[in-house]
């Protein structure tokens, strides 16, 4: 069995990646330093634990399995964290993934799928948010991604390493069969936080910002199901494998959902009604990201099939319920 090494493998994509790759017949290594991550969540191949900047313990995992690619999932993600502290992400996002390049590099592990975001667009509204656009990230979190970007294709140029990027959109859902599933402390993510509030586990849900130029005031995004964004990186990685050249592919649906969008959604699934206190706008929220990108469904074959709302919330419900790995 091929081994693929997966950075942050025992987060939440990462982990369902890693399910993913056993079932289509790779051996997934999870490296991850457990900063975010669930050692739990870790079921579907060998964990080594290391930091990204640790370039001597990549050496031994590299030279241990010899992976024939990596996929790289491995960072800070909190946007308003990285605008109170971006040095901790430049070094961890940045100075990580330079040190996992050059230890690639030298291993000769030259393919590489890479785990970026749709907030290095930046704010552009009314803009149709495809690969061709500008990037412009408002934001520590999404300018470490820019650069990671930019850094991959430095490292094609000189060593050849060949790559695969996507930009997710948000991401939502959890594995059908309830073997992994989103959880983070603390949670930050819009779907987790509203079920929390509705079963008791938090008061209320705080809406920030309600007087963005939407429809009902709140800020806009796309959704994608954590499944089918998996799938696209297991598409990505073939096309590596086929010897195809670099691509970067947006992971989106093309439909946007306000903020009391989801509430609502939420509320029909589960049969109760979320608590919401009103706050104030975050720092480096954008007003709307959607995908306007066909281009994955074109040449990857992707179709984002789980990707619904009402499924999303239904599967992220189904392992909220029993899910949580610090039980």
């Amino acid at each position: 069995m091929t081994n693929i090494l997966v950075t942050g493998g025992a987060g939440y994509i990462g982990s369902h990646a890693c399910k993913l790759l056993k079932t289509a017949g790779y051996t997934p290594i999870t490296y991850d330093n457990l900063c975010t991550g669930w050692e739990q969540a870790v079921k579907f191949g060998p964990f080594e634990q290391g930091d990204l900047r640790d370039r001597e313990r990549l050496d031994q995992v590299l030279a241990a399995y010899r992976p024939a690619a990596i996929m790289h999932f491995a960072a800070l993600s909190q946007v308003g964290e990285s605008m109170r502290d971006p040095g901790a992400y430049w070094m961890n996002n940045v100075a990580g993934s330079v040190t996992l390049l050059q230890a690639a590099v030298d291993a000769g592990c030259l393919d590489f799928v890479f785990s970026s975001t749709c907030a290095v667009y930046g704010e552009q509204d009314n803009v149709v948010l495809d690969e061709k656009c500008r990037l412009d990230p408002v934001n520590a979190y999404a300018s470490s991604k820019r650069a990671i970007e930019d850094m991959l294709r430095d490292f094609e140029a000189a060593h050849g390493l060949r790559h695969v990027i996507f930009r997710y959109f948000n991401v939502a859902g959890a594995d059908p069969d309830g073997e992994v599933g989103e959880f983070h402390r603390p949670e930050t993510h819009l779907i987790p936080l509203v079920l929390d509030a509705i079963d008791g586990r938090r008061d209320a849900l705080t809406i920030f910002g309600t007087d963005y130029d939407t429809p009902d005031g709140t800020c806009i995004r796309d959704y994608v199901h954590v499944m089918d964004l998996v799938e696209a990186h297991l598409l990505g990685l073939r096309w590596l494998e086929q010897g195809r050249e670099s691509r970067v592919f947006n992971l989106g649906t093309g439909t946007g959902f306000t903020v009391r969008d989801v509430i609502e959604h939420a509320n029909a699934a589960t049969g109760r009604e979320v608590p919401v206190i009103e706050g104030e706008r975050r720092p480096g929220d954008c007003t709307k990201l959607v995908s306007g990108s066909t281009r994955a469904a074109a040449e990857l074959g992707w179709s984002p099939e789980r990707s619904a709302l009402p499924q999303m919330i239904a599967d992220a419900w189904a392992w909220h319920r029993t899910g949580h790995y610090e039980k």
